[in-house]
């Protein structure tokens, strides 16, 4: 399954590539994009070039906030046809749920979830990859985005409780303050954005609903060449639920707003199972989870919806051939190698 995205989303790459002096032609070339596609921000592009176009960047520019540094300057207009609608909502809630809604004129990777939590909100955001390791800067990326839509429609009103990301801390965090200006959690257990329930549910004094009919209609007959997935929609609803310990069927067919033999069948049509889909997001985020040294086994456990060390154990090495502390251990020696080598070659 081949997820396609907005070339938007790579609109500062060329300011910030310059900005650290890095010539971009031969990683274009190397990931199979050109600037030309890129300058043509409606066009669909591969989320997977895009991710190694910014993991790559990060790498040779030795600069672990590189996808941060686009998000910096983005502004709403950015979001194409959507940003009338998102910008003419009664609240920021209201904004979020027509942002979800029609996530596929957008960025089809992008997992988004309101969690309330007492006085608090929980805005978790996931990128979903095609690949089993994390995307650092595409996800830095996707939370800054959401953070500046927050500031721009909130205004002087927008104050973060906190964001979270749960890969390690880089070791400078100068980029990270100035952005977000509140605490920082990193090594957390989900990305994303802690806030006031009240922000959320603040009155947009913009708001304008007779435009927000205006541009719901219009966003609504855009072609339909990029609908949304089924087989996505049911993957990210698991990605989001499943660190939660929600990832039933009957969960994901509330959050799709359809009945759960709907859900079958429309993804038996596609070939696969729900058991399936979450067995294949398990494997994807338990190696995101592995890699991150402040997640003990046991919590990893629990993220994956497994009660007992023992479950998860078995289920680990049935999939990966061992046991987990052997791979975390076998992976920790390899990752310091890669470091190592990357650190003499750098000072060549």
């Amino acid at each position: 399954m081949s997820t396609l995205v907005r070339a938007a989303v790579l609109i500062n790459y060329f300011e910030v590539a310059e900005h650290l002096h890095l010539d971009p032609a031969p990683l274009l070339e190397e990931v199979g994009l050109d600037r030309p596609v890129l300058a043509d921000p409606e066009h669909r592009i591969s989320l997977t070039a895009a991710i190694r176009l910014l993991e790559e960047s990060a790498r040779l520019t030795d600069c672990a906030t590189f996808g941060l540094r686009m998000a910096e300057t983005r502004q709403l207009a950015e979001f194409g046809a959507i940003s009338l609608l998102l910008t003419h909502q009664h609240t920021l809630r209201d904004a979020l749920h027509a942002m979800m809604l029609y996530q596929h004129v957008l960025n089809d990777s992008l997992a988004i979830h309101i969690e309330n939590a007492g006085k608090m909100v929980v805005l978790r955001e996931e990128v979903v990859t095609e690949a089993a390791h994390m995307s650092r800067q595409a996800t830095e990326l996707a939370i800054g985005v959401l953070f500046r839509l927050c500031a721009t429609l909130l205004g002087p009103h927008w104050h973060p409780h906190s964001i979270g990301f749960t890969h390690a801390a880089p070791d400078n965090l100068q980029v990270h303050r100035r952005i977000f200006r509140c605490p920082l959690d990193f090594g957390a257990e989900f990305n994303g954005i802690v806030c006031l329930a009240a922000d959320v549910d603040r009155p947009n004094p913009l708001a304008d609903p007779q435009m927000a009919r205006f541009a719901e209609r219009f966003v609504a007959s855009l072609p339909g060449v990029n609908k949304p997935s089924m087989l996505l929609d049911v993957r990210k609803a698991i990605y989001l639920a499943l660190p939660m310990g929600r990832a039933t069927i009957e969960l994901v067919a509330y959050e799709l707003e359809m009945n759960v033999r709907t859900v079958q069948r429309r993804l038996e049509e596609t070939g696969h199972t729900f058991s399936d889909l979450v067995n294949d997001v398990r494997r994807e985020l338990v190696q995101r989870y592995m890699e991150n040294p402040r997640y003990p086994l046991s919590r990893i456990a629990e993220l994956l919806g497994y009660s007992a060390l023992s479950s998860f154990t078995r289920w680990f090495s049935s999939q990966f051939g061992t046991p987990p502390a052997t791979w975390r251990a076998t992976r920790t020696t390899e990752m310091a190698g890669e470091d190592s080598s990357s650190t003499m070659h750098s000072g060549d």
